[in-house]
């Protein structure tokens, strides 16, 4: 990309860092300051991959997202475009921190709403120490909070996004996943509803990573990735019902004090209930970075808002025998509906799925 064509991209965003320069405390300004420092440092695969001073294990992990990113367009219908045919050292292990929180006796998120995308349930950081300030403001006011750092985001089709270095700590299943969720968002992103949108990145991306180790002949490596996902399944399933329990709590006439001793119980419980599985399975289980904090109910909020309605977009995909065409093309006719509507469709109650027990 030429200096001309840069200036052209970015004068908007210029014009949104001037504007909130000029008053104090403005959010937008890192936002939009990260997002440019990001692009400035893009470079094309094809040139870190030839030149002599990148690291060999770089370049062996750019080789593998290159054909990774070609299978996402060619064999699942993601968006071609320039997306993850970049590459960008953002010089450390997260390149955003996402912000989490919700009332003390509630599990419905705090939103945050911004242009474009919508309204969601956090606020991200391009500063770690910028994020957890604001966390413990909340904190102030008496909100459960999480901060949470993020290797990967997208911006949703309106830049051609790297492959970041704080993606490459993953092996190559893993980076399959993220390019496959984060190429899902390009394809379609409803403003506003998060747990739409994140349910059907994290659908498209299961079955991308199928796919994609069925067709290199992987076997064991996909035995191992279904294995994985039975296991974050049953987690995930330990603290939707927990969700729910302590859902009925919070509604209840019960006086603050009795309902904030029954809430540690609550989380207590869960805490239990994974020990069990992390007995069963060691040094493998999902979770265990989670499971190391205090819980609270922002932690709920940064799961739900991702899983709660993966079940019923795989019934969809069931419903037209895995053909993803038509799979898309009724996610695209379901996201022109009513949020009521798209939520009865797929995020209500369907066939229970998922171990109950540990697997």
């Amino acid at each position: 990309m030429n200096g001309t064509s840069i200036v052209a991209r970015i004068g908007p965003l210029l014009g949104v860092v001037l504007l909130c320069a000029a008053s104090s405390g403005c959010y937008e300004v890192q936002a939009v300051d990260g997002q440019l420092r990001l692009m400035l440092e893009r470079r094309p695969i094809a040139a870190v991959i030839g030149d002599p001073a990148t690291p060999p294990k770089i370049r062996e992990q750019l080789a593998q997202v290159a054909e990774i990113r070609d299978f996402a367009s060619r064999s699942l219908g993601l968006p071609d475009n320039g997306s993850y045919r970049s590459y960008a050292d953002v010089g450390r292990d997260y390149v955003v921190w996402n912000v989490f929180a919700a009332p003390e006796f509630s599990v419905e998120p705090k939103q945050w709403c911004y242009p474009v995308v919508g309204c969601v349930a956090y606020r991200g950081y391009f500063k770690e120490s910028a994020a957890r300030e604001y966390a413990d403001r909340l904190r102030r006011d008496g909100l459960d909070v999480r901060v949470g750092g993020v290797a990967a985001y997208s911006t949703l089709g309106h830049f051609d996004d790297p492959v970041l270095s704080s993606m490459l700590a993953w092996n190559d299943v893993e980076l399959a996943a993220i390019i496959f969720h984060e190429l899902t968002h390009q394809l379609l992103y409803v403003p506003g509803d998060v747990s739409f949108n994140e349910a059907l990145a994290t659908l498209v991306e299961q079955e991308g990573v199928r796919r994609w180790l069925s067709a290199l002949g992987r076997s064991a490596d996909l035995d191992a990735y279904e294995l994985e996902q039975r296991r974050y399944e049953d987690v995930v399933g330990l603290i939707v019902r927990a969700r729910a329990g302590l859902e009925a709590l919070y509604a209840s006439d019960l006086p603050s004090a009795q309902k904030r001793a029954d809430k540690g119980a609550a989380f207590s419980a869960l805490r239990e209930a994974y020990a069990q599985r992390l007995a069963q399975w060691g040094a493998h289980a999902p979770f265990q970075s989670w499971f190391r904090s205090d819980l609270n109910n922002a932690d709920l909020v940064s799961i739900s808002t991702y899983e709660s309605c993966v079940p019923g977009f795989a019934r969809m995909l069931v419903r037209v025998e895995g053909r993803l065409p038509e799979f898309f093309a009724a996610v695209r006719s379901l996201a022109k509906l009513p949020q009521v509507e798209r939520d009865a469709s797929v995020c209500g109650p369907g066939p229970q799925a998922g171990p109950q027990a540990p697997v």
